[in-house]
């Protein structure tokens, strides 16, 4: 009980001296650029209907994409352990080696480009 209650009084305490310690040293010096919204790098003043590049669609795909192959390949030093760690190496050098032929195809054909 006692080992309970000191670390919710060490936690708390923590918070409060985090929290002062931020509101304290905080620089809050707002101008015209910190106050005007933010929108991905268009002027907020303009015409909300420009024209969105598919160049950003593309990267996010991409990122999503390898995102996956870790989230997929995390299990590896696990897998490893079974009782054909061969297989389960081979299928994981394939999955890797078929990524990263679509990423040099996607890289030769200027998917990666930002100016054309």
């Amino acid at each position: 009980m006692n080992m309970i209650l000191f670390m919710l009084t060490t936690s708390l305490s923590l918070c409060i001296i985090l929290t002062s310690l931020n509101l304290w040293l905080a620089q809050m010096n707002p101008d015209s650029e910190k106050l005007s919204p933010y929108e991905c790098g268009f002027d907020p003043l303009g015409s909300a209907r420009l024209p969105f590049s598919i160049r950003f669609f593309l990267v996010a795909i991409l990122f999503l994409l390898f995102d996956l192959e870790i989230a997929l390949l995390l299990p590896l030093p696990w897998a490893t352990q079974l009782l054909s760690p061969l297989n389960t190496l081979t299928w994981t050098f394939t999955i890797i080696l078929l990524l990263a032929f679509g990423l040099i195809y996607e890289w030769t054909q200027g998917g990666l480009e930002w100016a054309e």
